[in-house]
């Protein structure tokens, strides 16, 4: 093989490398998303989301195209560890395009008081959710939500 060759198989080597590492570190920024989510009145948690995020970073969770800030978000998960005390969120995949990492989820819990506007009467739900998270600089600025919460609410008034 020629010096050349070997030189751009080296250099692709190491750009695949350093690829590699930086998209472990994306998923790893990722998944402290969903750590909150599973331990959401967490002080050590919370600030691990603060830093994984972006000051302005926003959530994006129903079809008005209507955000959620950052702040408004933290404040939401002291509600969730109340209503929801045996949330369970598992990421079951992690794809990464880019800057843009997608992931699909399952939440399962039984809600302690009515969710969706629903009284489940101590009934719990098991859905699938999918997240698009959009990353600048190793920080999360932007995530998409989709949760099957009208499943939520047929497991709520069906047994």
């Amino acid at each position: 093989m020629s010096c050349l060759k070997k030189f751009a198989a080296g250099l692709f080597m190491a750009l695949a490398t350093n690829a590699t590492v930086a998209a472990a570190d994306d998923q790893e920024t990722v998944q402290i998303f969903y750590d909150l989510l599973n331990n959401p009145g967490s002080e050590p948690h919370t600030a691990a989301f603060l830093e994984a995020t972006a000051e302005g970073w926003v959530s994006t969770g129903d079809y008005s195209v209507k955000t959620k800030s950052r702040d408004a978000f933290v404040g939401q998960m002291g509600g969730f560890a109340k209503l929801i005390p045996d949330l369970e969120w598992t990421v079951q995949d992690m794809y990464q395009d880019g800057d843009t990492v997608v992931v699909r989820s399952r939440a399962i819990g039984t809600p302690a008081g009515p969710l969706f506007g629903v009284d489940g009467e101590g009934r719990g739900f098991d859905i699938l959710t999918i997240d698009i998270h959009k990353l600048e600089g190793c920080v999360i600025v932007q995530s998409y939500h989709v949760e099957d919460r009208a499943g939520a609410m047929r497991q709520f008034s069906s047994k």
